[in-house]
């Protein structure tokens, strides 16, 4: 089992990645208030997953109150989420209740505000089923909900007290969602590590091919990243934004085909690739990089160009993103690859050029 560590003071927490996590329940007991949990997941991975966790937990005197929620980025709302309070309150569970997320990135999200709001703030664990929610998500304490002007735009900062990734849920994982779980890897490459960006180069075919040792490289060394960023940085005032590196293009393209049309990953793929038009666009990068770049999502199966949505239409969705700071839109680029900026000071004309460069068709 590799362990990494989140760095927060008191609320520091422990990433365990190995295969059979969801039957080590001893690793979750010393992380529990009280011997009573409720285990959230969804009609996909309730069938799969939950009876092991449960059985595990039940096994060491553990209560467990399952809920079951549908599955999709589309339910990533406000009705979802009353559900989950119905089964809360339903069973009474106590502020010494611990959730735990069962499941992918929309799960963990989920569940992570159920925790924040629930009685004012329950503990939770996270236990991630995608190869997305494994190296992003379940890492950092960002939750939230969508809304339909904008994605993960209602939600709060409450960090998990565990992170238990099984790398045998991803044998279940279909290829389209390993995809996407991909882009967010190839992310931390981009953004802040060159040497993982060469070593992703060279093993994107056994990634793909779900060579299991490949694969806990790839999530441990991002999850690395991503503990580093987040210890520094963890409410997003400074250096955690630019894991944000395509995001503001993909959210447009999720919330401008309807939520679930396009994967987060996908989405965030032909974000990034925008992005990198526009670091050219700013002189910084040159056409050898951009290259680069494309070429190793095309070996991730990803899309390298936006859903063919009005150039006014993505500005207009983008305007209602989060990082936008007295009016103007603040974007992740890249100055080199390894290397990214947050920058405030592009030209709308560079924007649109840069939109218009990658749509399809």
């Amino acid at each position: 089992m590799r362990t990494l560590n989140v760095a927060l003071g008191e609320r520091s927490y422990p990433i365990h990645i190995a295969k059979g996590l969801r039957h080590r329940a001893d690793i979750v007991l010393p992380h529990l208030k009280t011997r009573r949990v409720a285990l959230i997941s969804n009609e996909t991975v309730a069938p799969l997953y939950l009876a092991d966790v449960r059985s595990a937990l039940e096994a060491i005197g553990v209560g467990v109150t399952a809920i079951v929620l549908p599955d999709g980025e589309v339910y990533k709302d406000w009705a979802t989420l009353n559900r989950i309070f119905d089964g809360l309150l339903e069973a009474r569970c106590e502020r010494s209740t611990t959730l735990i997320a069962l499941g992918g990135g929309v799960i963990g999200d989920m569940v992570g505000f159920a925790a924040a709001t629930f009685q004012r703030g329950v503990p939770f664990i996270q236990m991630p089923t995608t190869l997305l929610s494994q190296v992003d998500s379940s890492v950092g304490g960002k939750t939230a909900i969508n809304h339909p002007l904008g994605k993960n735009m209602i939600g709060a900062f409450h960090q998990p007290r565990l992170v238990m990734v099984d790398i045998e849920t991803l044998d279940t994982l279909p290829d389209r969602e390993l995809s996407a779980g991909m882009a967010e890897v190839i992310k931390y490459g981009l953004i802040r590590d060159p040497d993982f960006f060469d070593w992703l180069e060279a093993n994107m075919a056994a990634l793909m091919a779900r060579d299991a040792d490949a694969l806990a490289d790839a999530i441990a060394r991002s999850c690395a990243n991503k503990a580093e960023v987040v210890a520094e940085d963890e409410t997003e005032q400074g250096v955690r934004a630019t894991l944000n590196l395509g995001h503001t293009f993909g959210h447009a393209i999720e919330a401008g085909m309807g939520y679930g049309s396009w994967l987060h990953g996908e989405a965030v793929a032909a974000g990034a690739m925008m992005a990198a038009e526009l670091s050219r666009l700013r002189g910084w990068l040159d056409e050898a990089a951009v290259a680069r770049i494309e070429a190793i999502h095309v070996a991730a199966r990803l899309p390298v160009r936006g859903a063919a949505l009005e150039v006014a239409r993505y500005l207009e969705l983008m305007a209602h993103d989060k990082k936008v700071e007295d009016g103007r839109l603040r974007l992740v680029l890249l100055q080199a690859i390894g290397r990214a900026v947050i920058d405030g000071a592009s030209p709308p004309d560079l924007i649109e050029q840069a939109i218009r460069a990658r749509l399809d068709g």
